[in-house]
């Protein structure tokens, strides 16, 4: 069974059942049993700071994923533990603007992204990133969350 978290740190309104759907839905499609993780949405002043501590980044950023499997010695008897996905809702609202989408399809792009780095995908090459982004695009874009 999957377990999941989703916290609001914020006073901005997130769409927490909407997320919840989503999450549920790329694990299903994912065909993904016994992971766990937290969704975190946070201010900008909190990103920044968290970039600033761990990655040594003083700036803000949409989403942080802390990824547990990067060290392969950590096992569980429940399955995986993934780790913690931060969003920032500051700039998940100017993205959703700048980029012309609602606010929702923002809030699961960001989600979903995460999501898959938490899983072990990146984009640091070309290569890479052709793979993570269709692998969001579809996800997305089959739940019913297109451009």
């Amino acid at each position: 069974m999957n377990k999941f978290e989703i916290f609001n740190e914020t006073n901005e309104k997130v769409d927490i059942e909407e997320e919840k759907k989503l999450i549920e839905y790329a694990l299903r499609h994912e065909n993904l049993n016994n992971v766990e993780f937290n969704v975190i949405f946070v201010d900008a002043n909190t990103i920044q700071e968290i970039n600033k501590k761990y990655r040594n980044i003083d700036k803000v950023t949409d989403v942080i994923s802390f990824a547990l499997e990067d060290n392969e010695n950590i096992t569980f008897e429940f399955g995986r533990l993934l780790g913690d996905i931060y969003i920032c809702v500051d700039k998940m609202k100017e993205q959703a603007k700048e980029y012309g989408h609602s606010l929702l399809r923002e809030q699961g792009f960001l989600t979903i992204h995460g999501l898959l780095h938490l899983l072990g995908y990146d984009h640091m090459t070309k290569e890479e990133e052709k793979i993570m982004f269709t692998k969001q695009e579809l996800i997305l874009n089959d739940y019913g969350l297109k451009r």
